[in-house]
């Protein structure tokens, strides 16, 4: 029954008709199994106190690092008709290549010389400006010609005046003599004629006398009637200064307004001037805008308008370039709850989508195909989602990510966290407890813009 020989009867031998056999296989299956269920718990026991890496497990995706290096839209500034395309999807494009040329549709910009037309418009503003501008400057030549006049004229007449006076004072004094003649006149004619009466005087001398007496009054008259003209005279001189004050007053007058209204006419044609300038720059600039160009060098990923002779509205998109360079970073949320959790500079997982992986999540260490990230920024105000945004960038020292990643893929992260026992991250999770709060390595500080 040691089974020795080669000659093998297992075929020909029924055991089961035997309870001695039976009872001895049952032994030995029964000893098996508790060795086996003791290795399982000792197996066990030993996975309940193996480190498990506690973690936090979110969905993402690539994005760039800085802002312009995202696709980029390419909008219409003015509304125009599509006329031509200089691109197609998947075209490589440098910085300032023509992509779209589009014409008017505006009423107020068919006129092809257009700009030639307001430049001739500002270049006659400018005539009548400097018109406006020599028409100031010769009333401003009159009105001092007027002045130095006045002054002359004043000058003349305050001597004529000064004339008048000094006559009528010369008069005046030649007056008074003569009138004190007359009086003396008068006297010896009195006194000749009682020495008449008296008989001491002839008769010839009374008559004399009183010649002598017509005479000085006659002189007298025309010295006072003299004195009156000169005072007539000085009262002319002081009438002709009002005049001519009051003249060349009412000349200047009239100069200093056609003065200010050539300056009125001059600044109403600067503003006009001005106004057409603007509308001539706003008229070239719109030029410019007929051939739409490449906001910068990349490849042209989408012709959202496609076509010819569509109208296009202002700032309506056209077509999407990708920049040919971008750093990559991965964008991903995170819940309220976990984000007390999150901190500047600590370590993520990374598995891409269409990047084969195996992933533990307790167990960084053992995973294949993931990749690690380092986080850069996070949010301090929720999203639309309710959730926290959280931007990663390439981890320096680890593996480089793929060089096939492309804008928009998916992305899963793995936040790292502490390491705890296995049975401890059970309990948590049977309890909904979140993971370890803990405040992270020290060292680690906010990165720094890398210097390209």
């Amino acid at each position: 029954m040691l089974n020795l020989s080669e000659n093998n009867i297992h075929k020909r031998f029924h055991y089961d008709k035997f309870s001695a056999f039976t009872k001895v296989n049952f032994v030995q299956w029964e000893s098996w199994f508790r060795k086996v269920l003791f290795l399982f718990f000792i197996l066990v026991v030993i996975f309940m106190f193996t480190p498990w890496t506690q973690n936090i497990n979110s969905k993402g995706y690539l994005t760039t690092l800085y802002p312009d290096q995202r696709p980029q839209t390419v909008h219409t500034i003015i509304a125009g008709r599509l006329e031509k395309w200089y691109v197609k999807e998947g075209d490589f494009v440098h910085k300032g290549d023509t992509l779209v040329y589009i014409s008017e549709v505006k009423s107020d910009y068919f006129d092809p010389s257009l700009v030639d037309r307001t430049t001739e418009q500002v270049a006659f503003k400018k005539n009548k400006i400097d018109s406006y501008t020599n028409k100031v400057e010769a009333l401003t030549r009159q009105k001092d010609a007027f002045a130095s006049i006045l002054k002359l004229k004043l000058q003349q007449t305050k001597n004529k005046y000064r004339q008048a006076k000094l006559k009528v004072k010369s008069d005046s004094i030649d007056f008074v003599t003569m009138d004190a003649q007359l009086k003396i006149a008068e006297r010896q004619f009195k006194r000749t004629e009682e020495l008449f009466q008296k008989g001491l005087k002839a008769m010839k001398d009374v008559e004399m006398a009183n010649v002598k007496l017509q005479e000085t009054m006659g002189k007298t008259i025309a010295l006072e009637n003299k004195l009156f003209i000169s005072k007539n005279e000085l009262m002319n001189a002081k009438i002709e200064i009002a005049n001519i004050k009051n003249e060349y007053l009412e000349k200047v007058s009239k100069v200093e307004s056609e003065m200010s209204s050539a300056f009125s006419d001059q600044q109403e044609a600067s503003a006009v001037k001005s106004k057409l300038e603007n509308q001539l720059s706003n008229y070239i600039i719109r030029k410019g805008f007929y051939y739409i160009t490449a906001p910068n060098t990349g490849y042209v990923t989408k012709l959202i308008r496609s076509g010819i002779g569509e109208i296009l509205k202002e700032g309506e998109e056209i077509l999407t370039v990708m920049p040919e360079k971008y750093d990559l970073a991965v964008e991903f949320y995170v819940e309220p709850m976990n984000y007390p959790l999150i901190k500047k500079g600590e370590h993520v997982r990374l598995q891409f989508d269409g990047w084969p992986a195996v992933v533990f999540g307790g167990w960084p260490d053992a995973s294949f195909g993931t990749f690690g990230g380092k986080i850069l920024a996070i949010d301090n105000f929720s999203s639309s989602n309710g959730m926290y945004r959280v931007l990663a960038i390439p981890e320096p020292g680890d593996k480089s990510w793929p060089k096939g990643l492309r804008v928009g893929g998916g992305v899963k992260t793995f936040t790292l966290l502490k390491n705890v026992p296995v049975w401890y991250e059970i309990w948590r999770n049977l309890n909904g407890f979140p993971p370890e709060y803990y405040t992270g390595n020290p060292a680690n500080k906010p990165l720094k813009k890398d210097k390209k």
